[in-house]
Order: C-alpha cells, then structure tokens, then sequence
C-alpha cells in the first residue's frame, strides 16, 4: 500500500482541481470531519464543518461565473510535517463581464493520512466581491 499523499501532494491537487474548475472532485482532498475556516469571509467569518459543507461550498463556486487560475504559488514547509503555508493570487476573469482582478490568497493547511483535516484560508473577499459586481452589496451588509 503506498504512502499517503504529502501535504504538498494534496494543496497541488487542490489547486490543479481549482485551475481546471474540476469543482466535484475536490470534496475528496478532505476528510469526512475536516474544518475550513475562512477569518476573513466578508460580510462574517466562514467555517465549514465536513466534507458535506465542503462540497456545498465547491458546488456554489461551480455555479460562479469565474474563470480561477492560481499564480505566484509559494508554498512553505513548516516544522510540523502536517503542515504547509501557501501564498499565491488567482487572475480571476468575470466571464459575465469580462472583468478581470488578481485576488491574494494564504492558505494555512494541515493533512492527515492524504486528506485535509484542517485549512485557515485567507482570501481577499473585497477583491472577490468587486470582481463580482458586489462591492456595494457587501458594504451595505458591513454597515
């Protein structure tokens, strides 16, 4: 029986399955009672909690209309072999509109036996509102 996948492994699967907006495939890159806290979500925080809601939180990127290609990927090893740190961007691309954005992003996650356990996503939600056509909306739930 091989070895599980290293945590490296697993965030590239991740990112090759985000780039190729292979959306259905990526609840597996996670174990059944994985947590994904997103601190930064806007208007509040996000936390997943299992695969269920992680594959309902894919299913609504499915249905965005963006096109998501990550770029400028620096991925840090930590002490604990569990655990990596990645920064990169998306150029992301409103097919809707034909706006285009560059989104910051650090990914801090922890794999267990090939499957994420656990990940503290930092994205730039403003950027991703206003690539939307959101801006506004998002302001207005701010206040």
């Amino acid at each position: 029986m091989p070895d599980p996948a290293s945590p490296r492994d697993v965030f590239d699967r991740l990112l090759a399955g985000i780039n190729q907006a292979r959306w259905s495939d990526l609840p597996a890159l996670y174990a059944e009672d994985a947590t994904v806290d997103q601190p930064f979500a806007a208007p509040r925080r996000l936390r997943l909690n299992g695969r269920a809601e992680v594959g309902a939180h894919f299913e609504a990127a499915a249905r965005a209309p963006f096109e998501l290609r990550a770029l400028n990927v620096v991925v840090h090893e930590a002490k604990d072999p569990e655990v990596i740190l990645a920064e990169f961007d998306y150029h992301l691309r409103n097919v809707a509109t034909g706006r285009e954005e560059t989104v910051a992003n650090v990914q801090v996650l922890r794999v267990r036996d090939g499957l994420i356990v656990a990940s503290r996503d930092y994205h730039d939600h403003l950027r991703l509102a206003a690539a939307a056509g959101q801006a506004q909306h998002l302001a207005a739930a701010l206040d």
